[in-house]
C-alpha cells in the first residue's frame, strides 16, 4: 500500500513529518517497508528560461542555447527539436545526476562547442515517457526555483506492508483512522456530497447471485465528457506508480487507493437494457481490460447484460464495455462481493488486480451508498453531466457483531494493566461502540475482529507495545530437565548424521502439483484454496522437492549433488515423519587412478540408508531386504529395508525413468527414504554410557565359499551363517560373487568372511571345526553346498 505524506494529510489533520509518521505506523503494527522522497533525486534541477537559440556550427541537428537558470546566462548544447528562445524548461547543471540515462553531467565540449549542463525531458528525469523534446513549463514558472519544489514533488512516499487481516487499511483513509486513534492527529470528516437525481437510471440493475454478490448498487450519469484528469488527480496517481488514463478511469482508481473502495464504470452505450450480477456459465469467455481473454467457470461471479459478460466480478472489467474518449453516458457500479468467491476466482484464472486484493480481504459492506455518492460527485465535477437516482439491488451483509468484553482480559492476556477508561477511549477512537456493560459493537470495516482477544490486541497496539513488561517464565528450582521429546532427539541425531556424511540440508515445499504427486503414487490431501495450481496437493513423498532442487543445482554446473530433508509426508492415515536423502550425478569425482568419475548407483543409496538407520539406533545387523522399492522406483535397482516383511524402515535405490520424466529432471537419481515413525523406540537405560570393555582375546577369521541357486538372495545366506553359532560368530561379510566357468548353470558362488570371537579361552582346532560344520549345515538348509 503506497501513499504520500500530503495524501495522508488530506485525511489526517497533523503536523507530523515523514519520520514521525513512519515511527507511528511501525508502533501500531503497520510495517513500513520504505520511505522515499522523489524530490531527492531532483534537488539539483532548476527551472530555467532559454534566452537565445542558434544553430550549432558543426552539427545540423544541434543548437547552442543561452540559458538563464537564475544565476546568469549559461551556454548549453541541445538536440531537442522544440528548443527555442523563450521556452521555460528544466535545467540540470554540471555535477547533477540524471536518473533516466544514468549519467552525471559535467562541462564538456560537444562537436567543439562547450556545454555547461543540460535541458531535460520528462523521460530523462523519470517523470514520464515523453521524450519528443525538452520539458515545456508554463511561461510564468519562476526561473531559478528548484523544479521538484515548484512541481509539488517534494512529498515523501510511504510503502506499507498491509497484513491480510487489516482490510481496513487498504485505503489511505483507513491508515489515517489508525494514526488518529494512536494520537498522531485528528481524522478529518469525510465529505459525502448530496447528489441531485435527474430521473431514474437508464438501465436496470439486479443481482441473481446472492452468495457471490449480495449487493449491487449503481446509477447512470449522462451528458458527460471523459477528458484527461486535472493535475491534482494525475499527481496523486503518479506518486504511487499508477498511470493516469482518463478522468473516469482515474476517479475509480483514486477512490480505490484513497478509500479502499473499488468501483467500476461502464460505457452505457455498449450495454443492453439490464446489468446483472450472476454466476458465469461454464465456457463463457470475457476479454478483460488487460487484453487477455479468460474462460470462466460456473462458480465465478460476473457482471453481464443480455448479450455477454462485461466484468469478472470484483477483479477486472471487460474491454468491450470500457469507457473511452467518446463516452457520453456511463453506469457507475458499486458492489459488495463475497471474499471467498473473489479469492477462488482469482486463483482459478491466475488473475490478480488491486480490486481483487481488496475484495478478497473484505471491503466495508456499509460503505456502498456513500462510496457511490462520492464517485458520482467526482464524475459530475470533472466530467459534467447529470446523474440518475441510485439503483440498489440486493442487501449487503450488515449484521452487527457484538462482543462481551471484560477489561481485565487486557492484563490476563497481554500482561499490561491498562485503565478501563483508557481502553474505552482507545476502542472508541477506532470506531468501536461500547455499552455500559462493556458489550462492544464492532464497526463494519473491521472484519478481522471477532473475539475478546482481538480487542485486547487493539488496545495494546495503540497503548504501546513497548509498554508490555518483559516477564520471565517461572523456572523450577534445581537442574533443568530435558524438554526434547524422543522424536525431537531422533530428528536432531539424524540431522547431524546426514550432515556429517556430506549431505546439505534442503527445505522444500510441502505442496506439489497433481502431476508430481501422481508420479509418487498420488496425493491424499488436496488443498481447497491453494497458493497456485502447482502447489495444491500435500506431498506423499519428499523426493520430488529434492529432485527439483538437485536439478536446479545441476543446471548451474554442479556435477555431484547430495541433499537431505527431514519433514513430513501426508498420507491417508495422517502425517508421517520422514528423512529423505538424494544423490544426483557423481558419487565421486574423477581421479588419476581411473581417469573418470564414478556415477552414483543404488548401492550408494543403500549404504547411506543403512548408515542413517544405524545413527537412529536401529540394529542394522538384523536388517533384511524385504522387497523391491515400489512402482516409482527402478525395478531391479531398488529395495526395501526392514526388520522383517511387516516392519519396513526405509526404501532406497534409483528412481524410475517414468518418475524422472514426470518430475522433469535428468537421471539417474538415487535416493533413500527413512520412515522415522516405523523405527522402534530405543529403550532408555540411563544417560551414562557403558564402560569400554574390549574382548581380551584375538578374533579368528574364516572364509567359506558356497554354491547355491541364483534365486536365493545373498542376504538369506548371511543371516543363516550368522545364526549358526550366535555366541562365537560376531560378524559375517560377503566379499565375492562369481558366476561362470566352474559354476553350474543357474548357480552362483558366494564367498563370505566369518569373524569368530573367543570369550574366556582361545579356540582349539576342534572348536573351529565344530563351528565350521554348523556353518555348512546352516547353509545347506538353503540348498547351498561348500565349494571345493
Amino acid at each position: 500500500m503506497k501513499f504520500t505524506l500530503s495524501w495522508l494529510k488530506s485525511h489526517l489533520d497533523t503536523e507530523a513529518d515523514a519520520a514521525r509518521v513512519a515511527d507511528a505506523l511501525t508502533r501500531i503494527g503497520l510495517e513500513v517497508e520504505s520511505v522515499s522522497n522523489p524530490a531527492d533525486a531532483l534537488r539539483a534541477f532548476t527551472i530555467a528560461r532559454v534566452l537565445t537559440a542558434a544553430p550549432h556550427p558543426q552539427a545540423d541537428k544541434l543548437q547552442v542555447l543561452s540559458v538563464d537558470a537564475g544565476g546568469g546566462p549559461l551556454q548549453v548544447v541541445c538536440g531537442a527539436p522544440n528548443a527555442r528562445a523563450g521556452l521555460v524548461g528544466i535545467f540540470g547543471p554540471p555535477g547533477a545526476y540524471v536518473p533516466g540515462p544514468g549519467i552525471t553531467l559535467k562541462v564538456a565540449a560537444i562537436r567543439g562547442v562547450e556545454s555547461n549542463g543540460m535541458m531535460c525531458s520528462f523521460r530523462e528525469l523519470e517523470l514520464g515517457e515523453d521524450h519528443d523534446g525538452i520539458v515545456e513549463l508554463p511561461a510564468d514558472a519562476p526561473v531559478g526555483t528548484a523544479y521538484a519544489e515548484w512541481a509539488g514533488l517534494d512529498d515523501p512516499l510511504f510503502d506499507v506492508a498491509i497484513t491480510p487481516n487489516r482490510q481496513d487499511c487498504m485505503g489511505v483513509r483507513g491508515i489515517a483512522r489508525d494514526l488518529a486513534a494512536f494520537g498522531l492527529g485528528r481524522l478529518r470528516p469525510l465529505a459525502v456530497p448530496s447528489i441531485t437525481a435527474e430521473g431514474p437510471a437508464s438501465i436496470a440493475i439486479d443481482t441473481e447471485d446472492a452468495a457471490g454478490c449480495p449487493a449491487l448498487y449503481g446509477r447512470t450519469v449522462a451528458g458527460l465528457r471523459n477528458p484527461a484528469s486535472p493535475a491534482w488527480l494525475e499527481r496523486r496517481l503518479k506518486s504511487i506508480g499508477q498511470r493516469p488514463i482518463s478522468a473516469l478511469v482515474d476517479i475509480t482508481n483514486f477512490l480505490m487507493f484513497d478509500l479502499g473502495r473499488p468501483l467500476h464504470v461502464y460505457d452505457r452505450a455498449k450495454l443492453g437494457a439490464r446489468l446483472v450480477a450472476r454466476r458465469a456459465r461454464a465456457g463463457e469467455t470475457v476479454l478483460a481490460l488487460n487484453g487477455k481473454r479468460y474462460t470462466l467457470g460456473d462458480r465465478m461471479t460476473v457482471i453481464a447484460d443480455e448479450r455477454a459478460v462485461h466484468d469478472i466480478g470484483g477483479i477486472m472489467g471487460g474491454e468491450e464495455s470500457g469507457v473511452s474518449a467518446d463516452t457520453r453516458e456511463i453506469v457507475i457500479e458499486c458492489a459488495y462481493f463475497d471474499p471467498d468467491t473473489i479469492a477462488l476466482t482469482g486463483q482459478a484464472l491466475g488473475l490478480g488486480s488491486d480490486a481483487r486484493s481488496r475484495f478478497e480481504r473484505g471491503v466495508d459492506p456499509a460503505f456502498l451508498d456513500d462510496a457511490l455518492a462520492i464517485a458520482t460527485g467526482l464524475v459530475l465535477d470533472l466530467c459534467g453531466g447529470v446523474a440518475s437516482a441510485p439503483v440498489r439491488a440486493g442487501t449487503p451483509p450488515l449484521a452487527s457483531r457484538r462482543i462481551a468484553y471484560d477489561p481485565a482480559k487486557c492484563l490476563a492476556l497481554a500482561g499490561l494493566d491498562v485503565p478501563e477508561e483508557t481502553q474505552r477511549a482507545l476502542l472508541e477512537r477506532l470506531g468501536f461502540a461500547i455499552g455500559p456493560d462493556w458489550t462492544v459493537t464492532v464497526p463494519s470495516w473491521r472484519r478481522d475482529v471477532d473475539g475478546a482477544a482481538d480487542l485486547v490486541e487493539e488496545v495494546i497496539r495503540l497503548h504501546g507495545l513497548e509498554k508490555v513488561p518483559a516477564t520471565p517464565l517461572p523456572r523450577a528450582a534445581g537442574v533443568a530437565r530435558p524438554t526434547a521429546s524422543p522424536e525431537q532427539r531422533l530428528e536432531r541425531r539424524l540431522r547431524r548424521a546426514a550432515a556429517a556424511r556430506g549431505f546439505c540440508e534442503a527445505v522444500t515445499w510441502s505442496f506439489l502439483s497433481d502431476k508430481e504427486a501422481s508420479a509418487m503414487g498420488g496425493g491424499s490431501w488436496t488443498l481447497a484454496n491453494p497458493i497456485s495450481e502447482e502447489l495444491k496437493v500435500m506431498r506423499p513423498s519428499l523426493l520430488p522437492g529434492l529432485a527439483r532442487a538437485a536439478q536446479r543445482n545441476r543446471d548451474r554446473g554442479a556435477t555431484g549433488v547430495r541433499l537431505f530433508e527431514l519433514g513430513r509426508r501426508y498420507l491417508d492415515e495422517g502425517e508421517r515423519p520422514t528423512l529423505a536423502v538424494l544423490i544426483a550425478g557423481e558419487a565421486s569425482p574423477r581421479d588419476w587412478r581411473t581417469g573418470r568419475a564414478r556415477p552414483a548407483d543404488a548401492y550408494d543409496a543403500k549404504a547411506e540408508a543403512i548408515a542413517l538407520l544405524a545413527a537412529a539406533g536401529v540394529p542394522v545387523e538384523r536388517l533384511q531386504l524385504v522387497g523391491p522399492g515400489g512402482p516409482h522406483w527402478h525395478p531391479g535397482r531398488s529395495g526395501q529395508l526392514g526388520l522383517g516383511p511387516k516392519m519396513v524402515l526405509a526404501r532406497f535405490g534409483e528412481l524410475h525413468p517414468d518418475t524422472l520424466r514426470a518430475l522433469d529432471v535428468e537421471g539417474p537419481l538415487v535416493a533413500a527414504e527413512l520412515y522415522l515413525d516405523a523405527i522402534p523406540a530405543r529403550r532408555e537405560s540411563g544417560r551414562a554410557r557403558a564402560g569400554y570393555a574390549p574382548p581380551p582375546l584375538q578374533p579368528v577369521r574364516r572364509d567359506f565359499a558356497f554354491l547355491l541357486p541364483e534365486a536365493v538372495p545373498a542376504d538369506k545366506l548371511l543371516r543363516a551363517v550368522a545364526g549358526a553359532d550366535k555366541q562365537a560368530i560376531t560378524q559375517v561379510r560377503l566379499f565375492d560373487v562369481f558366476t561362470g566357468a566352474g559354476v553350474g548353470e543357474g548357480m552362483k558362488s558366494l564367498a563370505v568372511e566369518v569373524l569368530l570371537q573367543p570369550q574366556d579361552k582361545s579356540f582349539a582346532e576342534a572348536d573351529l571345526k565344530a563351528i565350521a560344520d554348523r556353518v555348512v549345515a546352516a547353509a545347506a538348509k538353503l540348498g547351498a553346498t561348500l565349494r571345493g
